[in-house]
């Protein structure tokens, strides 16, 4: 008996389908265990609660501003952390924030430099149920760094430079620099021409990209200081050809350092109907406000968005405002008081023992008026026998963290961005330092000792004045 072959074509089409019958079988398996794996993942992150899978934060910007933030991702969507739930160490005031799978932590002061920071947070859940996670993480805030004037010679330099003094770099050059100030991003600069009027420049933080920005018109700058954000200064102009027949004499003026506004006409502040030429100014940190002090020797808060001003009584003098608060420090007739610049509510400083002095000024420390450093001299007459600084509690408890030697002179004191250093720009032998012939005179030998303020020890003692931690120049 004879059989006939099959046909080629059954014979192709049975071995396509047994192919494609094992491709198909293979696909299910590899998706199966696919589905498999994604399964046991998600049980297994269910199980173990949320963990975190990144952690962003510049540690720069942290010891140099206030409102740096740490955002922590972690393997699920969240129930909303409490601060409660946060510990970080060393101590650090803060924020938190919660959206999806993210925790943001702002940190309200700048950080301690050259500092091991742990942040742990606990009790996490997820929006899915499950056990609490815990998540501790890590960073390190670098050595703090810097900027500093020296006058002298054919130009004058500043210079970046460690706390230590040790590989200072010249950033910015000039025959004649007044005064200087650092952004997070920008230098601005006041320089002197031969004519005796300004020119106000702007560069990176390492000097380049040098440009001029534009003046209300030919005159002088003085009293130049940074908003702590927003890339924003004021200062105060002088017309040049100032006179009986008026201009501008000590007007306020804001303006912006960024790329795209650096060619706009600055701002003037104006108190409409009243006596705008300023003596004395401060920029309220985290606001648009700004303190001024007129030649009345009224104190006025006015916002440079336009609002209407708010007037705040007399003063003498305004001794400053603490970074991360908005309470200002000012000098009345009947003596230091605090205002609180988003109330107006005021109180009085609690005093020094008088046996340690008289309180010459005051700086508030980042965050509160409550700790202060206070200047105090020893006076007999007309003559200070002695000055010291004291570090001075809310309850008027003192510990003496500087000294200055009979024969010098105390200038200026700012603190570092966190409280832990105080700066104190000294005149040695002031008898025999004489003034230089600038707009902003001062004496031709300046030194700036940086002083450890949870110690009381001396850290160095800087060659040059206007350290970047000062919020004004100092006033001869």
């Amino acid at each position: 008996m004879s059989t006939e072959a099959a046909p080629t074509g059954s014979r192709r089409a049975r071995s396509r389908h047994r192919r494609s019958r094992r491709f198909v079988v293979a696909m299910a398996a590899v998706i199966g265990a696919l589905a498999l794996v994604g399964g046991a993942s998600g049980i297994l992150t269910t199980i173990q609660g949320p963990r975190a899978t990144s952690t962003s934060i510049d540690p720069q910007a942290a010891i140099e501003s206030a409102g740096s933030r740490m955002i922590v991702t972690t393997t699920q969507s969240l129930v909303e952390v409490d601060p409660a739930q946060v510990s970080i160490e060393p101590a650090a005031d803060f924020t938190v924030d919660t959206s999806g799978r993210q925790i943001g932590i702002r940190f309200t002061l700048p950080l301690r430099d050259d500092t091991e920071y742990s942040v742990r947070i606990e009790g996490l859940r997820g929006l899915g149920g499950g056990p609490a996670g815990t998540v501790e993480q890590t960073f390190t805030t670098p050595p703090l760094e810097t900027f500093l004037l020296q006058r002298g010679g054919d130009e004058d330099t500043i210079f970046r430079t460690g706390l230590d003094g040790e590989g200072a770099v010249p950033v910015f050059t000039h025959p004649r620099i007044e005064d200087f100030r650092a952004t997070t991003t920008h230098l601005a600069i006041v320089s002197t021409g031969e004519d005796g009027t300004s020119t106000l420049i702007v560069t990176d933080r390492d000097g380049q990209r040098e440009r001029e920005l534009p003046l209300p018109g030919r005159g002088t700058v003085t009293n130049l200081q940074t908003a702590d954000r927003g890339d924003l200064i004021g200062y105060t102009f002088t017309d040049a050809d100032i006179g009986a027949g008026g201009g501008l004499e000590s007007a306020l003026f804001t303006a912006s350092l960024a790329d795209a506004r650096a060619d706009d006409e600055p701002t003037q502040l104006e108190i409409q109907g009243a006596d705008s030429r300023t003596d004395d100014w401060r920029f309220v940190p985290g606001t648009d406000a700004v303190l001024l002090l007129t030649f009345d020797s009224a104190l006025t808060l006015v916002s440079t968005a336009g609002g209407a001003p708010v007037a705040l009584g007399n003063a003498i003098t305004i001794d400053g405002i603490a970074r991360g608060s908005t309470e200002a420090i000012v000098q009345r007739a009947a003596g230091l008081v605090a205002i609180d610049l988003a109330t107006a509510e005021e109180r009085t400083l609690t005093p020094t023992d008088p046996a340690l002095g008289e309180t010459q000024s005051v700086t508030a420390l980042p965050g509160t008026a409550d700790e202060t450093l206070r200047v105090l001299s020893q006076v007999e007459g007309f003559t200070v026998l002695s000055t010291s600084v004291a570090l001075v509690g809310a309850d008027g408890s003192a510990r003496e963290v500087f000294s200055v030697d009979s024969d010098d002179l105390l200038l200026h004191t700012c603190v570092s961005p966190s409280s832990r250093y105080a700066a104190f720009l000294v005149a040695p032998d002031a008898v025999s330092n004489p003034y230089d012939a600038y707009l902003l005179p001062l004496p031709e030998r300046l030194q700036t000792h940086i002083v450890d303020l949870g110690t009381g020890e001396e850290v160095q003692a800087l060659s040059g004045f206007d350290i970047s931690w000062c919020q004004s120049a100092p006033r001869p």
